[in-house]
């Protein structure tokens, strides 16, 4: 049994070249969501965001070690940002499918913050998933046909985010 994530850290080749190579990860699609265009495109997609929709093995690796890595390879104290691209399709976002999805991001969001890993305050979005529109094919998979594409992603070495006591 497999489940759905929808996330959104700038852009989308990046992130999917670092999270389809997870253990647990069974696909990736690089896309557009969170905005207001039907149909949305490289050269037509209002006010969605890059994204990236990943079908993930939850006995393998769960929704929050997902979330984990998506705040250790992207900066999420960014507005609209991320390495040199500017504007609102590079915004950091979550895109839940559930309510449980909802709560872990938010558990993950405030573990972010505690931890003092970011210098700045996390300005990730949570938000109900919506349409998710797949890019067009040359944009798939893209780090993979060319290795020395941009990318502004990328592992952090050391990274470990802590986890919070629970209040009892």
């Amino acid at each position: 049994m497999t489940e759905r994530a929808v996330l959104a850290g700038g852009c989308f080749w990046g992130m999917q070249d670092l999270i389809r190579r997870k253990p647990g990860v069974e696909k990736t699609r690089v896309g557009y969501t969170g905005g207001d265009v039907p149909n949305a495109t490289y050269r037509n997609h209002g006010t969605h965001a890059e994204g990236i929709e990943i079908t993930f093995d939850p006995a393998k690796i769960s929704y929050r070690e997902l979330l984990e890595l998506f705040f250790q390879i992207h900066d999420p104290t960014t507005i609209n940002q991320q390495g040199n691209d500017r504007g609102l399709s590079y915004r950091s976002a979550i895109y839940y499918v559930d309510e449980a999805q909802k709560q872990t991001a938010l558990d993950t969001i405030a573990d972010v913050e505690a931890s003092g890993l970011w210098p700045g305050k996390v300005v990730t979005e949570v938000e109900p998933v919506g349409d998710f529109w797949e890019a067009e094919p040359e944009h798939q998979d893209y780090l993979e046909r060319i290795p020395n594409g941009y990318t502004c992603h990328f592992a952090r070495p050391g990274w470990v985010l802590p986890k919070r006591a629970k209040a009892s």
